[in-house]
């Protein structure tokens, strides 16, 4: 064996790559659920369910709803973005020509809104049912942690997109919900152990979220790209994580 070919069979063998690249079952029913359930590319359709994950009484199917809702702002947030420029200048007048000129624009417009809403509560009555069931005990705690991110991240991407309109409701409103970032622990400037970190007015977690001391047209262009790229790439990495965990800690109903 050549010296290329045994540092090959090195990185094939080590836990890492097997981690990775799952391979090498023999083609026999436990093998197969091994296959589906250790690799998160094939996780969405298993050999096999366990009977107690089909009773209905174990959820209210939240979790689905949720990713039904962020699936419907997808496509109807990618049809808004060829009709929006992110700047002040144009913002308000892109909105108003997308919604009373544009073929379907209204109707997109509100698909997206009312399904951003509807996963802000899917989201919650999820975890409401998740906490009630006692789902997050072990060996679902991780998963638990992993649901609460995604959480905080359908959060912020409804507040980010609450900014996109600019006009004086949504600048008010992130205006008030941003300030709430000043008393940040360590982050905020008005917040404890500020003098730790150094946190000041232009250099803390408020001027991070406005792009500078004040909210403005750098904001704008800021929480587009938060709301449109950053947060739905993060969301979506941390939901492919949640649904592997699912398959591989068993569906989120009581412990059995």
């Amino acid at each position: 064996m050549s010296k290329w070919e045994e540092t090959k069979r090195q990185i094939t063998e080590s836990q890492v790559w097997q981690s990775i690249f799952r391979h090498g079952y023999d083609d026999t029913p436990g093998n197969r659920v091994q296959m589906v359930s250790g690799n998160v590319w094939l996780h969405l359709h298993p050999s096999k369910v366990r009977r107690h994950a089909i009773r209905m009484r174990f959820t209210w199917c939240m979790g689905g709803i949720t990713f039904l809702m962020f699936l419907v702002t997808v496509v109807t947030g990618i049809y808004l973005m060829f009709y929006y420029r992110p700047t002040a200048e144009y913002a308000y007048a892109d909105m108003k020509y997308l919604e009373f000129d544009m073929p379907f624009g209204m109707f997109m417009r509100n698909m997206h809104r009312w399904a951003a809403h509807g996963m802000v509560i899917a989201v919650w009555l999820h975890m409401f049912r998740v906490f009630l069931t006692g789902s997050y005990k072990p060996p679902r705690e991780f998963n638990w942690m992993v649901g609460v991110i995604l959480l905080v991240l359908t959060m912020l991407l409804s507040f980010t997109g609450y900014l996109l309109p600019w006009d004086q409701l949504s600048i008010w409103a992130v205006t008030v919900g941003s300030n709430m970032a000043r008393a940040t622990p360590l982050l905020g400037y008005e917040g404890p152990f500020a003098d730790w970190t150094g946190a000041n007015p232009i250099y803390d977690a408020r001027a991070f979220l406005f792009g500078g001391g004040e909210i403005g047209p750098h904001t704008l262009l800021r929480f587009y790209i938060l709301h449109c790229i950053f947060i739905p790439l993060v969301a979506s990495l941390f939901m492919a994580v949640h649904f592997w965990r699912i398959r591989r800690d068993g569906f989120s109903g009581p412990p059995v």
